[in-house]
């Protein structure tokens, strides 16, 4: 197992943290002010740009629907 990026904020503010174990990269998105956090599973090959933009729009989406 190998760990990416440990928890840096994006551009929107929102923590990400990369961990890849062997052929996917699960990926964290947290919101920080509400403690909200969410993950995704992505494949190795997809940019670290693609990944995190998918794991926020899943933590955006889960925000918009008020889900703890």
């Amino acid at each position: 197992m190998s760990r990416g990026i440990a928890m840096t904020p994006d551009r929107d503010g929102y923590l990400i943290e990369f961990i890849q174990v062997g052929n996917a990269v699960k990926v964290s998105a947290v919101d920080p002010k509400t403690g909200l956090e969410v993950s995704i599973v992505g494949s190795p090959l997809m940019s670290r740009d693609q990944l995190s933009r998918a794991a926020v729009q899943k933590l955006e989406y889960r925000l918009s629907k008020g889900q703890k």
